[in-house]
């Protein structure tokens, strides 16, 4: 099965030299990790793609941000800058999987802290969160959180700047998963 694509942000602010991540919790009836923590994010929808060659590396990053924009919009009702996007990882759901996603994850630091208003239907709760705090509760069974998302909190961890952070972000390679994976497009 070929995986659809989609994309997913990472909000970022930074509180008292602290950096906290917006998670939210998605419904457990929905099919696709349902009852976990997830960053806000979704499939690209045909309106997302602004050409017509879906296939163009640089036509696929644009319906991603804009997927990304659109998906943080419907799930955590906040309006962000598609300049401040970071394009940090590239996940592929593995093969066997009853739904498959070559997903997009963008960073998105935020100089605010704006008021998130959840949908009520698809997502229930938010919280900000640090990410060491996310992966304890994990570890710990508070919370479930899918791989994608705690290998990013991790990722995060050595962090207390948001600054530094996206310096760092924007400097290194983006993490694909798996390697060489053949969906992850090359621009």
């Amino acid at each position: 099965m070929t995986p659809s694509p989609a994309s997913t942000v990472v909000l970022v602010k930074e509180t008292a030299n602290a950096l906290h991540t917006l998670l939210l919790l998605r419904n457990s009836a929905l099919v696709f990790e349902g009852g976990a923590w997830v960053f806000p994010g979704g499939k690209i929808d045909e309106a997302d793609y602004p050409g017509n060659n879906p296939k163009d590396a640089a036509i696929l990053k644009q319906a991603a941000i804009n997927a990304g924009i659109r998906e943080t919009r419907e799930e955590a009702g906040l309006d962000i800058n598609p300049e401040k996007l970071i394009h940090i990882a590239h996940w592929t759901t593995p093969a066997g999987m009853s739904r498959r996603y070559a997903t997009w994850f963008f960073l998105c630091p935020l100089d605010s802290d704006p008021q998130v208003v959840v949908d009520a239907q698809e997502i229930l709760d938010y919280q900000w969160i640090r990410p060491a705090v996310a992966l304890e509760a994990h570890r710990a069974g508070r919370i479930r959180l899918p791989v994608p998302t705690a290998h990013t909190l991790e990722r995060l961890l050595p962090y207390n700047s948001l600054s530094r952070l996206c310096a760092d972000m924007r400097s290194c390679t983006i993490h694909v998963f798996p390697e060489n994976s053949e969906y992850c497009p090359v621009y």
